[in-house]
């Protein structure tokens, strides 16, 4: 069984980030330039507001996601070099050839 979407966005601020977008992604499209009601003030989102969301929201939220990939790409790649050279540090005194440290 998967973890709840609700876990995973606690747990991972950027899943909940990616979630977000999604759903704005989804309200806007689904909406076609339609007033986004809120439902705690009594104004829909009209057009300006629905403008500043494309305008303005979408692509910090856009840029937010570009950067934390750039970030998790840099991670992964030293892991990854970690793990090779811990492998092949075991291989070599495995082998009989060095150190495994």
């Amino acid at each position: 069984m998967s973890p709840s979407l609700d876990a995973l966005t606690r747990e991972d601020p950027v899943a909940l980030v990616e979630s977000c977008h999604r759903a704005l992604l989804w309200i806007l499209r689904t909406h076609q330039s339609k007033p986004i009601p809120r439902f705690w003030i009594d104004h829909p989102y009209g057009e300006e507001e629905i403008t500043l969301l494309e305008e303005e929201l979408l692509p910090a939220i856009e840029q937010f996601l570009s950067r934390t990939g750039e970030i998790d790409a840099v991670i992964e790649a030293a892991h990854e070099a970690e793990v090779k050279r811990v492998q092949a540090a075991m291989a070599a005194h495995a082998s009989g050839l060095g150190d495994p440290a």
